[in-house]
């Protein structure tokens, strides 16, 4: 360790903190030194809670969002429309959409878009298990929520090749009230409320 405080433990905590991502060493280092300055318990309980969290987090075996059991507390809702189902990247696209109040279906986490770039392909993303979850039944709009990038545009065309055998199910995409290359979770909760109310069928074009 290139140490450049006088404690090696301080410069650990800060090298650990600078690991997150928008953390620089400096903002690291206002970081630490509050803790120092908290309470013991509440420096425990933390880390208790980060600790928990890493080990015991569990994501939905239905939708894959991020749950504390293994089916969330969205997918386990009876006054959700489980006839709806909106297709997201992200579990922040979850939160995003939720912020609105606009949608009381269900959700879909892929975990990512299709990215070749990044080494990123349609069998690294649960789109399979939503292929199930509509060959099941009792779905009846799939609503592709994904950013309005390359990636996610080829995502939406992917999935819509994939979805074309079931024509009883109605697919649509949010409206264009976003600019192009916006990512959903970084939207303001009005306009993403009016393209998610105002989505359009879509057709592959």
């Amino acid at each position: 360790m290139n140490q450049q405080y006088s404690s090696a433990l301080l410069e650990r905590a800060v090298d650990e903190f600078a690991k997150l991502p928008g953390i620089g060493r400096k903002t690291a280092m206002r970081l630490v030194l509050h803790m120092l300055r908290l309470d013991v318990d509440k420096v425990d309980a933390f880390s208790d809670a980060i600790s928990t969290l890493c080990h015991d987090v569990h994501y939905c075996h239905v939708c894959h969002n991020i749950s504390d059991e293994d089916v969330c507390q969205i997918c386990s809702n009876p006054s959700r429309d489980a006839a709806t189902i909106c297709v997201v990247e992200n579990v922040q696209d979850v939160m995003a959409i939720e912020q609105t109040q606009q949608y009381r279906g269900l959700y879909h986490v892929l975990g990512g878009v299709i990215s070749p770039m990044d080494g990123v392909g349609p069998s690294q993303l649960e789109i399979e298990s939503l292929v199930e979850r509509v060959d099941k039944g009792g779905v009846e709009e799939v609503i592709l929520a994904l950013s309005s990038t390359m990636e996610g545009d080829a995502t939406n065309f992917y999935i819509f090749r994939k979805l074309m055998k079931y024509p009883e199910v109605k697919l649509t995409v949010l409206a264009r009230g976003m600019s192009i290359n916006d990512e959903l979770q970084y939207t303001d909760e009005v306009t993403l409320g009016r393209s998610l109310i105002n989505r359009v069928p879509f057709t592959g074009k």
